[in-house]
């Protein structure tokens, strides 16, 4: 079945999705900078590790707690390497401003958030640049 226009349809949608994920992790990619340069350092632990049902994929999500000086424990989600496990203390660094946001496990020694939160700022901004190339060449 031929819909018309659904080349266009798809494109644009393609386009918009990894426009959308190159900007989300480009926010995330400056709050983490914004942490390393203004932040403050704290101990925390790797809480636990989370990975996507069935073992369809080898994607995995590390959460994260600290503890800040007014002494609420803080939980959040970052990228790390894959030799973290579950109870491994980290450095976290943090803007006081806003630590739910911007915390992080980047630090000197570990930079492995901001090289990957760059990785995919750039795969998904030359993503959306390929499918609007594409969808330049299929209107021309």
């Amino acid at each position: 079945m031929v819909v018309p226009g659904g080349d266009y349809l798809f494109f644009g949608g393609m386009i918009l999705l990894f426009g959308w994920l190159a900007t989300h992790y480009a926010r995330r990619l400056s709050g983490v900078n914004r942490a390393l340069r203004k932040g403050i350092r704290a101990e925390g632990v790797c809480v636990r590790i989370e990975q996507e049902p069935y073992n369809r994929s080898d994607a995995r999500q590390y959460f994260f707690t600290f503890r800040i000086p007014d002494g609420r424990q803080i939980e959040f989600e970052d990228l790390a390497s894959r030799s973290i496990r579950v109870g491994d203390p980290v450095t976290v660094t943090y803007d006081p401003a806003a630590p739910e946001r911007t915390a992080t496990v980047a630090c000197r020694g570990n930079w492995s958030p901001v090289l990957q939160y760059g990785l995919l700022v750039v795969g998904c901004g030359l993503a959306a640049a390929g499918f609007a190339a594409v969808l330049l060449f299929t209107v021309v």
